[in-house]
């Protein structure tokens, strides 16, 4: 196994610990320590992908690996804020629903042109989707953590929740577009399956 496949297993690795150490209220800033953890796994899905693109490691492998561990990662950090309602009720159960549900549509979207040996590669819209969505889960993550100890003013907390939910808003709004300009653009896919079963 090369090393960016072992960076993303530590990516995979990362995701139980910061789940873990999110809810261990019996830890001394456990929540801190996560948001910490989320950061470094964030960052590895960088360092994995440079790696590999500049020293020829692209593999099979990877290209199975990648996209699971970042799913993962974004999922559990998403129902850690919206489970301790740090995203309340509608919104954050209308942003998860949005979020993971675009999430499963594309998987299953990507394993039926794996089956005809197409590449689903990420365009720009998905790019941008992917940097909104690691920028508004920490800060609702961090955010979390202000109303647990109280660091900040009142002024801070109301504009700092406003910066939160309107990056996760445009992140819920990119993930709606990225997710319709997949299928557009990959839409020959379900077309072909379609006419094979019309042709059995």
């Amino acid at each position: 196994m090369n090393l960016p496949n072992r960076i993303t297993l530590v990516r995979i690795f990362l995701i139980p610990i910061m789940v873990f150490l999110y809810l261990a209220t019996f830890i001394p800033y456990g929540k801190l320590i996560a948001l910490a953890v989320f950061i470094l796994a964030a960052c590895t899905d960088f360092l994995d992908g440079m790696i590999a693109r500049k020293y020829g490691l692209v593999t099979n492998l990877g290209k199975f690996l990648d996209p699971i561990a970042d799913k993962l990662l974004t999922a559990s950090a998403l129902l850690l804020v919206v489970c301790d309602m740090t995203l309340p009720p509608p919104y954050g159960v209308i942003v998860a629903i949005i979020i993971l549900g675009r999430e499963l549509i594309i998987s299953a979207f990507r394993q039926v042109a794996a089956t005809k040996n197409f590449v689903m590669a990420a365009d720009k819209w998905g790019k941008v989707k992917t940097i909104f969505q690691d920028i508004a889960l920490p800060a609702l993550m961090f955010l979390s953590l202000i109303y647990q100890y109280s660091w900040f003013s009142q002024t801070f907390v109301f504009v700092f929740e406003i910066i939160c939910y309107s990056l996760i808003g445009i992140a819920t709004l990119l993930t709606i577009i990225s997710g319709c300009n997949y299928i557009i653009k990959n839409f020959n896919v379900l077309k072909e399956e379609k006419g094979e079963e019309n042709g059995r």
